[in-house]
C-alpha cells in the first residue's frame, strides 16, 4: 500500500487508479470493515489525527477533485466530502524520500513523466498536507 505524500497530479494513470484503489482500501480498514492491513504503517498519520475517518476522506476528497481534472470516472458516493477542509502535515524528508521512489516508478512505466518530475525544483504536497522540517517520517518503511 502506498498512500502517497506527493500531490497526485505527479502520479501516471497506473500510480494514480493505484492511489485511488489504496485509499479507498485505507478507509475501509479506518472504519473497521476489513481485518487486512490493519497495522499498515502509512495509516497512522490518518489515526494519529483529531478524526481519522474524516482525515481519510479529506485525502480521497483531493484525489476525487484530481480524477476529475483527468476526466476519469472515479466514484464521489466512496468519500464524504468534509465540510471543513483538514490538513496534516509530511516532512520536507518525507516528500523528497517520495519523490525518489516515484521517480524509480516513472522511469520504468513512463519515461516522459519521469523527466518531467526530474526537473521539477519544487515538488508540492498532496493539498492536504502542509511540508514541516523534518527527516523521512517515522511509520515510513524504508528498505
Amino acid at each position: 500500500m502506498r498512500i502517497w505524500s506527493l500531490h497526485p497530479k505527479y502520479l501516471d494513470p497506473k500510480g494514480f487508479v493505484a492511489l485511488w484503489r489504496e485509499a479507498l482500501l485505507a478507509k475501509n480498514v479506518l472504519e473497521g470493515k476489513t481485518v487486512g492491513y490493519r497495522n499498515h504503517p502509512q495509516l497512522n498519520r490518518f489515526r494519529d489525527s483529531e478524526n481519522p475517518l474524516e482525515a481519510i476522506n479529506q485525502y480521497l476528497s483531493n484525489i476525487y477533485d484530481e480524477s476529475v481534472e483527468r476526466h476519469y470516472a472515479f466514484d464521489s458516493s466512496k468519500f464524504r466530502k468534509p465540510i471543513v477542509p483538514l490538513f496534516l502535515t509530511v516532512t520536507e524528508g518525507q516528500i523528497k524520500f517520495e519523490c525518489g521512489h516515484l521517480l524509480g516508478k516513472l522511469k520504468v512505466r513512463d519515461s516522459n513523466l519521469y523527466e518531467t518530475l526530474k526537473e521539477t525544483t519544487t515538488i508540492l504536497p498532496h493539498p492536504m498536507f502542509k511540508i514541516v522540517k523534518g527527516d523521512i517520517e517515522k511509520w515510513e518503511k524504508v528498505t
